[in-house]
């Protein structure tokens, strides 16, 4: 399959175009700043551009089979990039017939099947507190794929750490079977699961550990 891939140079990101290009597929990612992105791959096409332009986006998902965002926040981005941002890339997906999206949010973000313990609620309060827009624009961000009528799947992931690629881990809802960790690599791999698996379809699972 060939793979558009969005937030490629991040620490989430890297593994995953790794996992992908491992796994045989074709990716292209919209990066920008391409020298800091060091993998190079005859499979790989690295396109510059920012994911708040349209016309940047478009050239990204353009002849794709499917798409995943592992897209997140830096010191510069505005408080709404992640909903921005999303919204060309899902224009563009209806533009071109590309049917699926895999978008990476955060625990925090909930979603009827979760069951938040008291933990869960200190956490997403302290999340709130340090990183308040962060949470909002996730929240919003889940606003606009649920509106949407693509085959769309968010992956949310407790506190994301640099632990190896193990293959294992757990799929619930907050409070109920899941932990408060989680590996990138191992987000990556079940990211990259859903691209061929219909379980989540229009749903937000959450992985840990």
């Amino acid at each position: 399959m060939k793979l558009a891939i969005f937030g490629a140079s991040g620490r989430t990101g890297r593994p995953l175009v790794q996992q992908a290009l491992d796994a045989g597929h074709d990716v292209i990612a919209l990066i920008r700043t391409p020298t800091t992105f060091s993998l190079k791959h005859e499979r790989l096409t690295v396109v510059q551009g920012d994911v708040l332009s349209p016309a940047d986006v478009d050239k990204v998902v353009q002849g794709a089979d499917a798409v995943l965002s592992v897209l997140g926040h830096s010191k510069n981005s505005p408080k709404d990039m992640q909903t921005v941002a999303t919204k060309n890339i899902l224009a563009a997906m209806e533009t071109y017939g590309v049917p699926r999206l895999v978008s990476l949010s955060g625990a925090s973000v909930y979603v009827p099947q979760d069951q938040p313990k008291l933990i869960n609620h200190v956490m997403k309060f302290v999340t709130k507190a340090i990183a308040g827009p962060v949470l909002a624009d996730g929240e919003q961000c889940m606003n606009v794929l649920q509106d949407s009528n693509l085959d769309w799947i968010i992956v949310r992931g407790p506190m994301l750490n640099e632990g190896p690629h193990t293959g294992k881990y757990r799929v619930g809802w907050t409070g109920v079977n899941t932990g408060i960790h989680i590996s990138r690599a191992d987000v990556a791999d079940f990211m990259l699961k859903q691209v061929t698996d219909n379980t989540y379809i229009h749903q937000a699972p959450l992985v840990s550990n």
